[in-house]
This record gives C-alpha cells, sequence and structure tokens, in this order.
C-alpha cells in the first residue's frame, strides 16, 4: 500500500478525480513541454460527461494555459482501462494517455504509478494480525510505516478540515454551478444548538458534514477524505467528537492515522473511484474511516475498528453515483451528512460487540469492487441515469 497522504490530498475542490488528479496530469505534462506553442486535451468517458460540472476543463487549462489549451470532450467513448482517462498532446505530438483513478491519483495507461508502496501488507487480515501479533495499536502501524513526519502531515489535514468546517458554517448564499442551491449549513448549526441532545448530535453533525461539503462545492479548500466528494464525513465525525469527547489533538492524529489506512486498504484493493464503482466508492468508504476512527476514540480495539469500518461500508453497497448537472451538490452534500451520523452508529455498534462478526472487511470490499463493476454507466458518475435524470432542474 502507497503513504496515507494519497488518501488525504490538500487542494481545491470540487472533485478529487475530475479537478485535482487532471490539474496534477497538466503539471506533469507541462514540466515536459514547458515550451509548447499548443496543448491538446482529450477527455474520455466519466471525464467528459460531468467535467464541466466539475470544471475539469478549467483545471487544465489554467495550468497548460488558456490561450493554447483546446479541450475535446469525449464522453461517448470509455477508454477499457479507467472511466477516467485524458490524452494530452503538445503541438500535435508525444501522446500521453493518463488515468484519474480516484481521490486525485493518477495511473498511466500502461499502467504505471506515480507513488511507492511503503507498507509490507495491503489487507485488514494482515493489520489486525500485525497489531495481534505485536501488541501495536492500529495508528502505530502507520507511524512504523511513514516515518515519525506523518503525524505532523496528519495535523496539518486536521487543520484543512477544521478551517472547512468553520468557513462553511460562516457563509450564506447559492452554491455556484446552475442549481441555484442555497447553502444550509450555518442554518442547520444555528437550530441544532437549541436542540435537545437526541437531536442535537444529529443537526450538530449534519452541520458540520455540509459545511464542509458545501465549501467544497464552492471550489474551496478541502482535503480528501478519500475523495472531495466525501470530503465532509471524517471532518465533520472528529470534530464532533472533539467537542463532546475532549479528545486532544494527538488524539485526533491517531484517529486520522487509522481513518486513512480503511481508506488505503480500500484503495488498494477496491477503488475510491465514484466512476469505477459509483458513490458505494467515495460516501461509502468515508463512512467506514470515520466509524473506525471514531471507534477508536471511543477505546475500542483494533478488531472494533474493523467491525465499526466493515459496517459503515457494508450498508452503502450498490449506491451509485448520479450527481445532478455533474455538479458535486445533489445528492453529494446529503449524503455525506448522512455517513457522518451513520458511522457514529457504526462505531457504537462495534464498541457493543466483541470485535467478533460473519463478515470482514476485506470481504465487503471486494465485494464493493465487484458491484461497483457490475453496475452500469449511467451510474458511474457519468450523469446518465438516476437522480442526475429525473430530479427537475
Amino acid at each position: 500500500m502507497k503513504s496515507i497522504r494519497e488518501i488525504f490530498r490538500i487542494g481545491y475542490g470540487p472533485s478529487s478525480s475530475h479537478t485535482m488528479g487532471p490539474a496534477k496530469a497538466a503539471e506533469i505534462y507541462l514540466k515536459r513541454h514547458s515550451e509548447a506553442k499548443k496543448f491538446e486535451v482529450t477527455l474520455y468517458g466519466s471525464l467528459a460527461a460531468t467535467g464541466k460540472g466539475h470544471f475539469t476543463d478549467k483545471a487544465i487549462s489554467q495550468i497548460l494555459g488558456e490561450d493554447r489549451t483546446t479541450i475535446i470532450w469525449c464522453a461517448e467513448q470509455e477508454l477499457k482501462e479507467h472511466p477516467n482517462a485524458m490524452k494530452f498532446l503538445a503541438d500535435g505530438e508525444d501522446e500521453w494517455i493518463v488515468l484519474s483513478v480516484g481521490g486525485g491519483a493518477l495511473r498511466e495507461k500502461s499502467g504505471k504509478v506515480f507513488e511507492e508502496n511503503i507498507y509490507p501488507y495491503k489487507t485488514m487480515v494482515e493489520i489486525l494480525a500485525r497489531c495481534e501479533n505485536t501488541a501495536q495499536p492500529m495508528w502505530q502501524l502507520v507511524e512504523e510505516a511513514e516515518g515519525s513526519d506523518i503525524s505532523k502531515y496528519m495535523e496539518k489535514v486536521l487543520d484543512v478540515m477544521d478551517a472547512a468546517i468553520t468557513a462553511g458554517l460562516k457563509h450564506d448564499g447559492v452554491l455556484p454551478g446552475g442549481l441555484r442551491l442555497q447553502r444550509r449549513a450555518r442554518s442547520i448549526y444555528q437550530k441544532a444548538r437549541f436542540l435537545q441532545p437526541e437531536f442535537r448530535r444529529t443537526g450538530l453533525v449534519s452541520a458540520y458534514a455540509t459545511a464542509v461539503s458545501e465549501e467544497n462545492a464552492s471550489l474551496g479548500i478541502v482535503s480528501t477524505a478519500p475523495t472531495c466528494g466525501s470530503a465532509g464525513v471524517l471532518p465533520a465525525v472528529l470534530r464532533y467528537l472533539k467537542e463532546t469527547l475532549d479528545c486532544d489533538k494527538l488524539e485526533l492524529v491517531h484517529a486520522l492515522e487509522i481513518a486513512g489506512l480503511v481508506g488505503n486498504v480500500v484503495k488498494e484493493n477496491g477503488s475510491i473511484s465514484g466512476a469505477e464503482v459509483g458513490c458505494q466508492g467515495e460516501i461509502g468508504v468515508a463512512c467506514a474511516m470515520a466509524a473506525a476512527a471514531a471507534t477508536y476514540l471511543y477505546g475500542g480495539t483494533a478488531p472494533q475498528c474493523e467491525t465499526a469500518a466493515e459496517i459503515g461500508l457494508e450498508h452503502f453497497l450498490g449506491l451509485t453515483c448520479d450527481p445532478v448537472m455533474g455538479l458535486v451538490q445533489i445528492p453529494c452534500i446529503e449524503r455525506n451528512a448522512i455517513a457522518a451520523t451513520r458511522a457514529l452508529v457504526a462505531a457504537e455498534m462495534a464498541i457493543l460487540s466483541d470485535g467478533r462478526h460473519r463478515v470482514s472487511f476485506d470481504e465487503v470490499v471486494a465485494t464493493m469492487l465487484k458491484t461497483g463493476h457490475d453496475l452500469p454507466s449511467l451510474y458511474r458518475e457519468t450523469s446518465g441515469g438516476g437522480l442526475a435524470t429525473t430530479v427537475r432542474r
């Protein structure tokens, strides 16, 4: 498995696969052809189908140069290697085909990746075995593989997550993109503070998740967790537990490391790309990550963290990715709020257990990947089916 830094990428929204990934690809290609007079970039499949709503063309053109960049849209053509494919040409030469495989990560058509493996294991079974044999907590395995400086990066990620919540709670108005969707995070937060305890948690967690998601939809700075479209789930859970459990920053760093480990397992053995497996790979994985982090903060063991992650992901299996107008707004924002509240429930269920359960996290990840590949492309971030075609605009 690669560094969890790849799970927590800091940058501008609204999409890790459709904005961050293409922007990174453009940066790589520009270094090779800084003197080129003209760039031609062809977007295939999902990148073309929802690229305008995700500002894919702007992300690429701003880096290569708007006056020398031509974007060609080929939504009807999908490369077999991945639905999110791009072809770069500089002055008509040096064809480069690269895939945006989710969470901002890239892979060349040839299979070459841009990050190295640093973990000696890649499944949750292996991770749990390591924890049992060494008596190490899950977060310590992360620091063992990543080095001590990973905690500094996690602190930076926490700061970005917290800043996104704070900014989102302050803003009013309409989100950009044409849906005329009103921001709601501030209103939800104001009302939640006066609710009875049993309703206050839902209100606060929803407000925090919505705040981050609205910042993401407004092209604000967020951290993927594991993607931009699901960036509100984990920050909401951590902020709520920080306030209610009085967690210090070190505890939150360790919880974030565990969440990253869970996301890494999915990225290694499944997918976090909505274009490849639907929203189960984004919201479902975010819920699993947040559930494991919450379980740790509740005092749970490594097996209980695995149980929580399994519960969090299992009940999002089959979730489609059907953004209206290709924007990361409907149904994406509400899904973040629902997944955040569900993550806390999953953590509580895991804490009430002894960590033993019939279905393993690894089995759910394998199921998610197969289910995602079985989904018609209409339901994999193309805006060709589901809510994207039935909601009145």
